[in-house]
């Protein structure tokens, strides 16, 4: 695996999703998902977060940059994907802890996974709504006494990416970023068809399905001159 720094954060590339899964167990990192927009937009503490733990593809902008930096053979890894990965090669071996979504998804969430997966060790869950400071230390007391071997976070950046790093520092174990995940699996969401996926205009999708995301989608287009006028 290679790694190189856009605009200021370390992003590596991996020949495989297998490779990022066997890296990420070994290291007991945070994953962080890095697209255009996080490119563009990290500020100081996304990119400690970042920088010291394992950034990888999850967009397409991503893939660009790391092509035109000489990696040629980048891979898009998308993180509503990978967390699902790793629950498919590990869940005989390993336990693990969800917190994101609204309760009645992340609720739905833990039956399909209890559902698909025959013995899953879900040592527990909770829902995005961390709104106290309180509640949140109650959370990573209970995931330093409980010691899940995989937590993942579907709360949004940069909150998730915060919460990370602060049960990190507790408790080492594997941390991944979810976004929206939950709400994709239980179908709260719909992610785009397959021929936008691997066409790699997921975002035009997401475009005309939510208009409102007209000025996010301008940073593309500044991504795009930065990333080939060589400014990133």
């Amino acid at each position: 695996m290679e790694n190189v720094i856009l605009n200021g954060l370390k992003v590596w590339d991996f020949i495989s999703r297998e490779e990022l899964i066997e890296v990420a167990l070994k290291r007991k990192t945070i994953l962080v998902a890095i697209n255009a927009e996080k490119i563009l937009s990290a500020n100081s503490e996304i990119k400690r977060i970042v920088n010291n733990n394992i950034g990888y593809p999850d967009g397409i902008g991503a893939v660009w940059a790391l092509k035109r930096k000489g990696l040629k053979n980048s891979m898009k890894i998308p993180g509503c994907e990978l967390w699902l990965d790793f629950i498919n090669s590990t869940y005989r071996q390993k336990s693990f802890y969800l917190v994101g979504g609204k309760q009645h998804v992340i609720e739905e969430t833990v039956r399909k996974l209890q559902s698909k997966y025959s013995g899953i060790r879900i040592i527990n869950f909770r829902n995005g709504y961390i709104n106290l400071e309180s509640e949140k230390q109650e959370l990573i007391a209970e995931i330093t006494e409980k010691q899940p071997d995989i937590v993942f976070v579907g709360m949004g950046s940069p909150r998730q990416e915060l919460l990370m790093e602060e049960m990190h520092a507790k408790h080492k174990a594997v941390y991944i970023g979810l976004g929206g995940s939950f709400d994709v699996l239980t179908g709260a969401i719909n992610r785009a068809p397959n021929w936008w996926i691997k066409s790699n205009l997921e975002w035009l999708y997401r475009l005309i399905k939510q208009p409102t995301r007209i000025k996010r989608q301008f940073r593309l287009l500044n991504f795009i001159f930065l990333l080939y006028t060589n400014k990133l």
